[in-house]
């Protein structure tokens, strides 16, 4: 079902290499499984990559929406050359009626969330879950939970097509970048919207401007080989994140597929040191740091929301 078990081998008293390969639960198995774990008041929607567990009788507000951000993922990607894998599971999402039935369950799983948190990805259980802000009311009160709907589809697809390994994550500002950038209309709804202006999440360029104000000169290359900034100063690290993101996918879209593969097929359950996340992005986009960050802020400070 795509849920990460940790198990000390040292505990085992019998184990056994099972004949033939590994095969998640076909939809059918894990739609049963879901609705056994979820009750009655809960529903079971499939879409082809998604079965979505939302409140009876809300199928149409949720369902086909995910499915349609699978769509736009893939797209996406394939038109700059990555052609993303198939899911080896089925990609759960779970909607609950408010917010305290979320939180309940987000507390049952150990889950930390911030305290304006409305959904979210666990990479453990390879599920995303959410509660909606607009009490099942009509798809005009969508846009209510789009952009977190987007965020972490988008870390969903991502870690199940390839884009990202979950035996071996990329640097944080990878995963959060490619998120924040997904969440503007022109990004995850391309054909429709064309114009640069509607790939820009103007959220993410305010804050990355307010952060300008105060970033510390020559910052970029401790940004790239730790994730420290994304517990001093949440804010920031996210817009950096984004701002980086959008600026390679804009101007070096190639370059930025061939870093994304190279992040994406590291050795499974390996450390990745701050020395390796600094030499895979300077093996991909050249080590003269200081010309590629002046270029970096020169393109972002030129962008008009």
């Amino acid at each position: 079902d795509g849920f990460l078990r940790e198990i000390d081998p040292k505990l085992a008293r019998d184990y056994r290499r099972l004949p033939g390969p590994f095969r998640g639960y076909q939809p059918n198995e894990m739609r049963s499984r879901l609705q056994k774990e979820f009750g009655k008041r809960f529903q079971v929607s499939g879409t082809g990559h998604y079965l979505v567990v939302h409140p009876v009788g809300q199928r149409d507000l949720w369902a086909r929406r995910f499915e349609e951000l699978y769509r736009s993922f893939h797209h996406y990607f394939g038109t700059r050359g990555f052609r993303p894998q198939p899911p080896q599971f089925p990609l759960v999402a779970v909607v609950f009626p408010d917010r305290n039935e979320f939180l309940q369950y987000a507390r049952s799983t150990g889950a930390r969330l911030p305290n304006q948190a409305i959904g979210y990805y666990s990479p453990i259980s390879n599920r995303i879950l959410l509660y909606d802000l607009t009490a099942g009311r009509s798809s005009a009160n969508w846009y209510q939970n789009a952009e977190t709907i987007i965020h972490e589809a988008t870390h969903q697809t991502a870690y199940n097509t390839g884009i990202h390994a979950r035996y071996s994550p990329p640097p944080r500002w990878v995963a959060e970048g490619l998120a924040t950038m997904f969440e503007a209309r022109g990004v995850w709804d391309a054909p429709h919207y064309r114009d640069r202006r509607t790939r820009i999440n103007r959220r993410m360029l305010a804050a990355f401007q307010q952060y300008a104000k105060s970033r510390p000169r020559g910052s970029l290359k401790e940004f790239l080989s730790s994730d420290r900034l994304f517990s001093s100063d949440p804010q920031s690290a996210y817009a950096e994140a984004w701002a980086l993101t959008f600026y390679l996918s804009e101007t070096q879209p190639q370059k930025y597929i061939r870093y994304l593969k190279r992040t994406a097929t590291r050795t499974p359950f390996t450390r990745y040191t701050a020395g390796d996340r600094w030499s895979d992005f300077a093996t991909v986009f050249g080590r003269n740091l200081d010309l590629f960050e002046a270029h970096y802020l020169r393109f972002i400070s030129q962008l008009r929301p």
